[in-house]
């Protein structure tokens, strides 16, 4: 299966901006449809945005309008721009391989993920 390394997490004040940022073998990425997802503080992982191969972009609801993904097919890498960020969006963030039509679903390993923490 699939390698996928997410990077980027931090600890950034409320309304302020953050990019997480997802590697994966070149031998997949281009035909891979790629999510992001969370996991807050004893709360389930959840779906949030997510990018097929073709560029089709589904996402959340709590974070249409701020966060935003995206792909660089030459560096094998998936991008998730969030801005506005709030308390609420403090979890373990983490990227998968998933089915096309059906993001919450998905079909790669878990990796370490990477912590986002929204504080004051």
């Amino acid at each position: 299966q699939a390698q996928l390394v997410e990077s980027g997490g931090a600890l950034v004040q409320p309304g302020g901006s953050l990019r997480l940022s997802c590697a994966a073998s070149r031998t997949i990425f281009s035909i891979a449809s790629i999510g992001w997802y969370r996991q807050p503080p004893g709360e389930r992982r959840e779906l949030v945005a997510s990018i097929s191969s073709d560029g089709n972009t589904k996402y959340v609801d709590s974070v249409k309008g701020r966060f935003t993904v995206s792909r660089d097919n030459a560096k094998n890498t998936v991008y998730l721009q969030m801005n506005s960020l709030k308390s609420e969006d403090t979890a373990v963030y983490y990227c998968n391989t998933n089915i096309r039509t059906n993001p919450w679903i998905t079909t790669g390993n878990w990796g370490q993920g990477t912590q986002v923490t929204v504080s004051s």
